[in-house]
């Protein structure tokens, strides 16, 4: 039976087999540092032993002294465990991938490394003692760990994907980490965003951020912009740093991330979540597709709910921003294989990951062999919604608007006496946490079946959770539909709980 390397191994003669044998990382050493090795087809037990004799070393780690399989190491044919087919005496048809899946601790080291050499002096001994587990690892070793202390990332965003990211960057050794974040630690936030705690409510995220980044490596500098990432301050604020990290949860920000990376040549860590779905990639103009490639333009306002429309699995931010941190430490020590024309989609609830290939748009309007796009736009304006920054950001959605203290007096009053209807736009699952008794609920995608029910001579009054989707709501009865009286409660129940009623909980 005859071995060879697939392309990609450091040495050999690349010879057209049958099956490929996946080598896990702990046996590569032992197969002359291989990820996958082509063979003859046969049995499983015919595969391995001519795999062992053409790599003694490897021998023991498969087999015991009786020439059995060790018990701790498991061989499947595809996805399936050949010991629940016919075991050793499987047959390996052609075409078939074979994969070795050894047992791997990750605990303590019961022989540590006492002593590493120190060159040039780039890590003192206590960072040597931080990072030796990395250190130990050929692939990053001493030069890869000096990468690292060398690197400077930046996140934009230190919620949801911004907290995971950035607490395993720190952990890691990146020597520089910038954070863009004007938020304050709410506790709607705790249950995700993880480098927030009970004692940081009410304080700048940054601050809180910086704070905790400290506690798990001081050797970290951390550069805070506590405020909003625009158009103006994009290009100066990214130009400082190897890697960005993509945490936005608004498609304005995300494209004007994606443009800023482009025009600087920089690679941009893109992650997304929703509800129990997230998504990854590395999206680098100069290597493949960017953001603008996969998505030319985005979807219409209020079409995609955010999260806090939404809602979002806690732990979902941490599995995305964990890669989201991987994919970052393997851009800047070059190892492994990033996902650069690579769309990695994961669904929590059926714990699947898919990978879709992406390609790079030759008429991309900012990275297509054509240009259009020289410079940072209007991101808001091209989006679609109004200004998020500044005053604007308090202004109406263009829609006739009522304050929740005029609703209150028209509420004591009695609506029923002004022929007014108040109507939540929200889910049932919303109004199940908090709900205004004088309303109806009638949620923003069924109200088109509800339109009989309504009459031109009453007043209507829509609100929702912050007076987003009630005012889409209020512009289709006016614009579509042909209503007049229809006014938006702004700020929604949000602003009800905030003004009003303390009692009436938020989320």
């Amino acid at each position: 039976m005859a071995f060879a390397r697939r392309p990609g191994a450091k040495s050999g003669i690349l010879r057209r087999m049958s099956i490929t044998i996946r080598i896990p990382t702990p046996l590569r050493p032992y197969v002359g540092g291989s990820k996958e090795i082509a063979s003859d087809a046969g049995t499983v037990a015919e595969v391995l032993t001519s795999l062992s004799a053409t790599y003694p070393d490897l021998k023991k780690h498969l087999f015991n002294e009786e020439g059995k399989l060790r018990s701790f190491v498991n061989v499947y044919l595809g996805d399936e465990d050949v010991r629940y087919l016919q075991g050793a005496d499987t047959l390996v048809p052609d075409g078939a991938t074979l994969s070795i899946v050894p047992s791997v601790a990750g605990g303590i080291n019961q022989n540590p490394v006492t002593h590493l050499s120190e060159p040039d002096g780039a890590l003192s001994h206590a960072e040597i003692r931080r990072y030796s587990r990395h250190l130990i690892l050929p692939e990053i070793a001493m030069s890869g760990q000096k990468k690292l202390k060398q690197a400077s990332v930046l996140l934009v965003g230190a919620g949801g994907l911004g907290a995971p990211a950035a607490m395993y960057l720190a952990a890691a050794g990146v020597g520089h980490l910038g954070i863009v974040d004007f938020d304050v630690v709410d506790e709607s936030n705790l249950q995700r965003q993880i480098i927030h705690g009970q004692s940081t409510v009410g304080k700048p995220k940054l601050q809180s951020a910086t704070q905790r980044i400290k506690d798990i490596n001081p050797f970290v500098e951390v550069t805070g912009y506590e405020e909003p990432l625009t158009s103006a301050n994009a290009l100066r604020i990214f130009a400082d740093y190897d890697v960005i990290v993509d945490g936005t949860d608004n498609f304005p920000t995300r494209y004007l991330v994606n443009d800023a990376c482009v025009l600087l040549g920089k690679p941009n860590v893109y992650g997304s979540i929703f509800r129990f779905e997230g998504q990854a990639s590395v999206f680098y103009a100069k290597e493949g597709p960017c953001y603008r490639c996969l998505y030319p333009e985005p979807p219409p306002p209020g079409l995609v709910p955010s999260c806090a429309e939404g809602g979002v699995l806690g732990v979902l931010p941490g599995v995305i921003g964990v890669i989201q941190a991987t994919e970052a430490i393997k851009l800047i020590t070059g190892i492994g294989e990033p996902l650069i024309g690579r769309l990695l989609l994961y669904d929590a609830l059926e714990m699947r990951f898919r990978e879709l290939k992406l390609r790079k748009d030759p008429a991309c309007p900012i990275c297509g062999e054509h240009p259009t796009v020289r410079e940072l736009i209007d991101y808001d304006a091209f989006c679609g919604v109004p200004a998020r920054n500044g005053a604007a950001h308090e202004e109406s959605h263009g829609v006739p608007e009522i304050t929740v203290k005029e609703l209150k007096q028209r509420i004591e009053a009695g609506l029923e006496k002004t022929n007014t209807i108040l109507i939540d736009v929200r889910e049932p699952y919303e109004w199940q946490i908090a709900h205004l008794d004088a309303a109806r609920l009638i949620p923003k995608g069924e109200i088109h079946n509800h339109l009989h029910e309504l009459s031109q001579a009453d007043e209507i009054l829509v609100h929702c959770r912050s007076g987003a989707r009630s005012a889409e709501v209020v512009k289709f009865l006016i614009n579509d539909v042909g209503f007049r009286k229809v006014k938006n409660v702004k700020g929604g129940i949000l602003a009800w709980a905030r003004e009003i009623d303390p009692r009436v909980p938020t989320y």
